[in-house]
């Protein structure tokens, strides 16, 4: 099961430098690619807008 980024994602960029398998890509809402996550949670754990939950 996959992390989503809601849409009240900042596009901060805090995220990227956590994934540990880069499934987060850029955007004006970031995305998370669910065949490359992990399920690790270490997005979710730093979001300064909790935008990132399980899917």
């Amino acid at each position: 099961m996959a992390y989503k980024i809601s849409d009240d994602c900042t596009a901060c960029g805090t995220c990227i430098d956590e994934c540990p398998v880069e499934a987060i890509s850029e955007g004006d809402i970031y995305k998370i690619d669910p065949d490359a996550c992990t399920d690790c949670g270490a997005c979710a754990d730093v979001c300064p807008v909790e935008a990132i939950h399980p899917a």
